[in-house]
């Protein structure tokens, strides 16, 4: 294959000189290609390059609410003994206790825990009622963690078993 040069290009005018061709292109050749395009389509094809269905997800595990409420309690009872440094004593063990069972979920579930939990503003009012907001919580994170047990298979059942207790028993030093 030969290049000629552009008309007017040994002028100085700038630009590139269109390639022509001056040998016969053979038909064998061509076909030749057309054949070797049409198979590398096809592997491609093949190995799902051109597919456009992702991999669903997978189905959420049944004790991430249990998680996610453990966050949620963790981060109110810190929020509450900001808001209240009188009742930060009282109030860390019991956050102490939901960080706790969010790392031993977040392990059988086998997924790392979240960076944090829904933000949401401090409890207005006094130390008395954000205690009261807190027992409430606990109260309805207890029936969730209560009915993940009833449902839990038996390698489940014994944390989401202690989970529900230990969120009883917070509800009751609330009090």
């Amino acid at each position: 294959m030969r290049r000629r040069a552009r008309p007017g290009a040994e002028r100085g005018r700038p630009g590139l000189a269109p390639m022509v061709l001056t040998d016969r292109v053979k038909r064998r050749h061509l076909i030749g290609v057309a054949a070797g395009g049409a198979l590398s389509a096809t592997a491609l094809g093949g190995c799902g390059l051109f597919d456009g269905d992702p991999e669903p997800a997978p189905p959420p595990d049944a004790l991430q609410p249990l998680l996610d409420e453990a966050l949620t309690l963790a981060a109110a009872y810190d929020r509450a003994a900001l808001a209240e440094p009188g009742l930060a004593e009282r109030l860390a063990p019991l956050a102490d206790d939901h960080r706790v069972h969010a790392a031993e979920l977040s392990r059988v579930i086998g997924r790392p825990v979240a960076s944090g939990a829904p933000a949401s503003g401090a409890p207005s009012g006094g130390a008395a009622e954000s205690v009261a907001t807190l027992r409430k919580a606990e109260q309805a994170a207890q029936k969730t963690a209560a009915a993940a047990c009833r449902t839990a298979p038996a390698d489940r059942a014994g944390l989401t078993g202690s989970i529900a207790a230990a969120r009883a028993a917070h509800a009751e030093a609330l009090r």
